[in-house]
């Protein structure tokens, strides 16, 4: 059974920084790596939208509004695909789900990312 778990969301002042994981459970190496995945986040009263993508080759993409700021990256060995973020803003409270391209319909808990002002 694949399962996604996200983590590493918190409480953090304007300007700072975190690391969210998203470790995926029960996927075959040849599955997480021939795949793209994908962060994605939901604010209160908002539609859930895509913040960042990796793909099977390493390269990324980002939505405007995290680009130069958030920085995806994975780590095959491990299975876990991971979003720094950095000089935080209030607008970026949110919680925040990861997906795996193979698996669209399987979703984690999400981890709750904070920015206080």
């Amino acid at each position: 059974q694949v399962q996604l778990v996200e983590s590493g969301g918190g409480l953090v002042q304007a300007g700072g920084s975190l690391r969210l994981s998203c470790k995926i459970h029960g996927i075959i190496l040849s599955v997480f790596t021939g795949d793209a995945a994908d962060w994605y986040r939901q604010a209160p009263g908002k539609q859930r939208e895509l913040v960042a993508t990796i793909e099977s080759d390493g390269r990324t993409n980002y939505d405007d509004s995290v680009r130069g700021r958030f920085a995806i990256s994975r780590d095959n060995t491990r299975r876990t695909v991971y979003l720094q973020m950095n000089n935080l803003k209030p607008e970026d409270t949110a919680l925040y789900y990861c997906n795996h391209r193979f698996y669209r319909n399987r979703w984690g808990q999400g981890t709750q990312v904070t920015v206080s002002s």
